[in-house]
């Protein structure tokens, strides 16, 4: 049988993983809501496919660099006392996971690869990803909430960017006043998203 308290505890574990994936993926919006990944989120959404690609890599890198670093930190750092080391290492960490991302694309998607371009390199110092590692270690994380947290993160990211390709490629044929063409109405159109998002601050 269940012990006592037990099913209580399992409920409650699960109900705080899924605040946690809320939370990262709409409420605290890594792009729109802390403004960290800016560089890539307006560079690669010029284009569904791009955008859904980077997307797809940054979901990668960030869920398994959230489990590496945690157990990284738990396991190594924090026993040694070396904490003030965990930056360097967390990128380390993030660099050699966006090298077996481009390593793969390379061989198996070519024109992915290309599409992305300079972009999929920035991954590694994309302050998106090392902000997540960062915050799993402040927030005192445990393996199971920190990859929650990444996951969360990273589609909040996904979403953000091919929202903002695909609000990009409608309004490629609008006639935009000259002042605004370009990378102007680009950025307030992300404003006007990050005023939307704001509205997702009730649900926790």
């Amino acid at each position: 049988g269940i012990l006592p308290g037990c099913e209580k505890k399992g409920g409650s574990e699960i109900k705080e993983l899924i605040l946690i994936a809320i939370g990262a993926a709409l409420v605290n919006n890594v792009v729109l809501s802390q403004f960290l990944g800016i560089c890539a989120f307006l560079g690669v959404s010029k284009k569904m496919d791009t955008a859904a690609g980077m997307g797809g890599a940054v979901i990668f890198v960030l869920t398994i660099s959230s489990f590496v670093t945690s157990l990284i930190y738990k396991f190594i750092l924090a026993p040694a006392e070396l904490d003030y080391l965990k930056t360097i290492v967390f990128i380390l960490v993030i660099a050699a996971l966006v090298q077996l991302v481009e390593m793969f694309l390379k061989k198996t998607i070519p024109s992915l690869y290309r599409a992305l371009g300079v972009y999929l390199p920035l991954i590694t110092t994309n302050c998106a990803v090392l902000g997540v590692a960062l915050t799993n270690v402040q927030n005192g994380y445990g393996f199971l909430q920190s990859v929650v947290n990444g996951v969360g993160t990273a589609v909040g990211y996904t979403i953000s960017i091919v929202l903002l390709a695909g609000i990009r490629e409608h309004i490629e044929g609008n006639d935009i006043p000259y002042n605004f063409q370009g990378s102007p109405i680009v950025l307030v159109t992300a404003g006007l998203m990050a005023i939307a998002f704001f509205g997702f601050s009730g649900l926790l």
